[in-house]
């Protein structure tokens, strides 16, 4: 063999070499380059605002950008898609809500399994709605406000930010559990939702923590909260399940998926990335103001909780006969 085709010949294999070798032994620590975290609501709510507030403190960490990728649009199954598509190598990551596991439920064309087709990082936190009356009903308690409800010859109408919105699902879950016949009214987000409360156009409604300050200045009744344990926004109010209704909770939270085949080792970093950053003091003071409480659970009780509330909400929106194009 020539000395030319011996150069050729070492560089081929060289090449090979090359293209063959696992990509994570060429590669820097991760991250090494962009993450893009999909959030399928508008800027600006609270699903925006945890992954936002959580994102910066991991670029801050790793002197890595975390991009914010804002898709709205059919109720996540837009942004659900793009993660259960992307490749599993943690560049690609998912913020999502309850609706995430709830989907499959609700919409006639889910093109993929919310458990199956993802990798569970972590749940970050987890907040709650509150059930709130008008000033007219005669009841301070929802001990008064069940016993009301029951003797009433007309049903309860209750308002929602939207229909298949999660305090529209807390509604039905409550009406289940009660026996209660209520009345659903969608509006168009959660703030003219509250505004129907207060101008009497309903009667009860799953409000944000934004009716915690209406409720202190008198311009209506918040009865309990709607999570399994006392909101740390309002620690003297009862949950539903202490004050009358055992067993309810209609918890909103927060997590962060990967596509389905990520490397254990990279879920794991993820993880405790993610458990840091939510022990940062910042953090806290802004989740606190939120209403929410930080979880950080691991991988796996993450997936065991999601398959639990996909359990829980699917009767629901059968018996419910919810259901969206």
């Amino acid at each position: 063999m020539n000395r030319d085709v011996k150069i050729v010949a070492i560089g081929a294999a060289a090449a090979a070499v090359c293209v063959f070798q696992p990509a994570g032994a060429a590669e820097q620590p991760y991250p090494a380059r962009a993450v893009r975290v999909l959030v399928g609501l508008a800027p600006g709510g609270g699903t925006d605002t945890v992954a936002r507030l959580i994102t910066a403190k991991l670029a801050e960490a790793f002197g890595q950008s975390f991009v914010i990728d804002n898709r709205p649009g059919a109720g996540g199954n837009v942004v659900g898609e793009l993660a259960a598509r992307a490749t599993p190598d943690g560049y690609t990551l998912i913020t999502v809500t309850p609706t995430h596991v709830i989907n499959p439920s609700l919409y006639r064309d889910v093109r993929y399994d919310a458990i199956k087709d993802f990798s569970a990082v972590a749940r970050l936190t987890e907040s709650q709605y509150y059930l709130s009356i008008s000033n007219a009903l005669p009841a301070s308690t929802l001990a008064e406000f069940l016993a009301f409800a029951k003797s009433s010859p007309k049903p309860i109408s209750y308002a929602s930010s939207g229909i298949g919105s999660a305090n529209h699902l807390s509604g039905e879950l409550f009406r289940t559990m009660s026996g209660l016949k209520l009345v659903h009214v969608p509006y168009k987000g959660g703030a003219p939702a509250l505004n129907a409360l207060l101008a009497g156009e309903v009667q009860m409604s799953f409000t944000s923590s934004a009716a915690l300050p209406l409720t202190k200045a008198g311009k209506l009744k918040t009865l309990a909260s709607t999570g399994a344990k006392r909101s740390t926004a309002a620690p003297d109010l009862p949950t539903i399940a202490e004050a009358g209704i055992p067993g309810y909770d209609a918890s909103v939270w927060w997590g962060f998926l990967g596509p389905a085949g990520m490397a254990p080792d990279l879920v794991t970093k993820i993880h405790a990335d993610l458990a840091a950053a939510l022990k940062d003091p910042v953090v806290l003071t802004a989740l606190e103001k939120m209403g929410a409480t930080p979880v950080g659970s691991s991988p796996t009780d993450f997936d065991a909780f999601m398959r639990t509330e996909a359990a829980k909400w699917e009767p629901v929106l059968k018996e419910a006969d919810i259901k969206m194009q």
